[in-house]
């Protein structure tokens, strides 16, 4: 157990305790006095400017966590009042920007069945197995994580393979995308599902050749057995908030968009926001069910620690399911086009209310098809511009759309690690003309669209270095494929170092005060062990944390 200190605006001091049981780090406090400025010296600095890239050796903040100045070497001031930190040569970037991730998830999977990285059907059972003998008092079987591209037959797996193990409790398990997932007899009889139960608008429940449902669901059709299943308390919520929260800390993000809660989240965020105990940034982005029930956007500009001026739209779902709404039918599934939850005119009006009620909307479109819909919605007259409306993955775009993102200035929220994960499918999903349109950074950037990078953990990983390192190498972290998958749309570095700092921050609209490390600006940054500037591309996921610093309070430190 170890203990921090927050400053609230240099005025108070709020002690609190958090446990890091499973990180390797520490969670510290600075142990300065106040009234100082504080210099951080000895360090390879990066933030960005007007003329773009500037490097720096020192940081100057002061005890209100603002940003007094940068030094290079020669111009460091000799005043006797600062409080003097060596950096070790640390490489200190501004603090890293997860413009889409899902917290409430990210804390809960870690106490449920982990099959990510499974290799097989028989892998995934396995584990199932193991989780189930050391929970034997859990009334439900959860997980998450499979993904049947990654397994020999490529084939989705059924209720049979799960019944095999002869638990009599139900099990259900989510696809590593979060749009399908898998049960047992014993969910799917828990929730009432027979052969003869219709597919909901918006979902699919895979059939065989008989038409009796295999055991897996789609898309809207998970809600069919999530509506049965045992909800966690209050107080796993908030200790699965608290530490995802913590967890994101240790791997240098010191922002975080949440993409999608409910009422209940959101008064959980407030609770911990009020009793200082948000140790990084939370931009939430309200589910669409419940935003005209939550009454007035909660603003903030960065300064504070909790915004909720944003709504999450799904407008259809995941590419590896077929989900994806697309223009023409799948190049792998002829006939099949995908699932669009709204058409265009649904969506704009949409748009136009939250718009009115002062919410930012984020629509969720993986397919060209559902692209084009948020598009054309986002182009309404009543859609207000000025909220900054976001598009969330835009995995796969028509070409002649991609123009229209700088047009509307509509934001494009995308997701580096996507790319390595489903390289091995995609250009199968959709063919080499539309795989030209997918996944397009540097086309976009190009067009002048703005793109704030995430990595929708926990689908993917949380940590940010490893969608840097995607978005410069357009590999996995194997070196796969030997000269990055269709390359041509990789980053530059320093570009993606923005687009995971200021171009996130100002995708929620608090560039001014988050995003770099310029006077005036929050003291939020990153001390690195390695120059992700100068180590060869392929390294750079590979690169520690050494600290994160949350309005010039350190709140995570690795242990040696």
């Amino acid at each position: 157990m170890v203990y921090f200190i927050k400053l609230d605006g240099g005025l108070a001091m709020q002690l609190r305790a958090i446990t890091l049981a499973a990180l390797g780090g520490l969670l510290l406090i600075s142990g300065l006095p106040l009234g100082a400025d504080t210099l951080i010296e000895n360090v390879q600095g990066y933030t960005w400017r007007e003329n773009g890239l500037h490097t720096f050796q020192a940081l100057r903040f002061d005890q209100n966590g603002r940003i007094v100045a940068t030094y290079d070497n020669a111009t460091i001031p000799d005043a006797p009042t600062l409080q003097r930190i060596d950096g070790a040569g640390a490489t200190l970037i501004p603090g890293l920007v997860d413009a889409h991730g899902h917290v409430l998830m990210l804390g809960h999977a870690r106490t449920r069945a982990d099959l990510v990285g499974t290799r097989s059907r028989a892998e995934a059972v396995a584990r199932v197995a193991d989780y189930a003998r050391q929970n034997p008092d859990v009334p439900w079987i959860l997980g998450r994580g499979w993904n049947q591209v990654l397994w020999q037959d490529n084939r989705f797996p059924q209720a049979a393979d799960l019944d095999e193990l002869a638990e009599s409790r139900p099990i259900w398990l989510g696809r590593i995308d979060g749009h399908a997932a898998w049960a047992n007899t014993a969910a799917m009889t828990a929730a009432g599902i027979s052969n003869t139960t219709p597919d909901p608008h918006g979902g699919r429940i895979l059939r065989d050749a008989d038409g009796s449902a295999t055991g897996v669901f789609v898309d809207a059709a998970t809600a069919l057995i999530d509506r049965v299943v045992p909800p966690p308390t209050a107080d796993q919520d908030r200790r699965a908030l608290s530490a995802a929260l913590t967890e994101l800390a240790s791997v240098g993000l010191t922002s975080v968009h949440d993409a999608g809660i409910d009422l209940r989240t959101a008064k959980l965020y407030r609770e911990l926001g009020a009793a200082n105990r948000l140790p990084i940034r939370v931009y939430a982005m309200l589910s669409e069910e419940v935003y005209r029930d939550f009454g007035e956007p909660m603003t903030d500009d960065g300064t504070g620690f909790l915004a909720i001026q944003s709504v999450k739209v799904y407008l259809d779902g995941a590419l590896g399911s077929r989900g994806a709404a697309m223009i023409e039918p799948y190049s792998d599934k002829p006939g099949e086009h995908g699932l669009l939850f709204k058409k265009t005119d649904q969506f704009a009006q949409l748009v136009g209310d939250a718009s009115k009620r002062g919410f930012q909307v984020n629509a969720h479109a993986i397919g060209d098809a559902a692209n084009q819909v948020a598009l054309d919605g986002f182009a309404a007259k009543d859609a207000r511009s000025e909220l900054r409306h976001r598009i969330e993955h835009a995995q796969v775009i028509r070409i002649s759309d991609i123009p229209r993102f700088a047009k509307l200035g509509v934001i494009a929220s995308m997701q580096p690690t996507h790319a390595g994960s489903d390289k091995n499918m995609a250009k199968d999903r959709i063919g080499a003309d539309r795989i030209l349109g997918a996944y397009a950074w540097r086309t976009l950037l190009d067009t002048g669209a703005v793109l704030a990078a995430g990595s929708d953990f926990p689908v993917e990983p949380a940590e940010p270095l490893y969608g840097l390192h995607a978005a410069v190498t357009r590999q996995d972290r194997n070196d796969m494929p030997a000269g990055g998958w269709y390359k041509d749309q990789a980053l530059q570095m320093d570009e993606a170092l923005r687009v995971f700092t200021l171009d996130a921050a100002y995708a929620a609209r608090q560039e001014n005060q988050l995003g770099t490390l310029e006077p005036g600006k929050r003291a939020d940054f990153v001390l690195l062990d390695e120059n992700i500037f100068k180590i060869p591309a392929r390294e750079i996921w590979r690169a520690k944390v050494r600290e994160t610093w949350v309005n010039g309070v350190c709140i995570y430190r690795a242990e040696d």
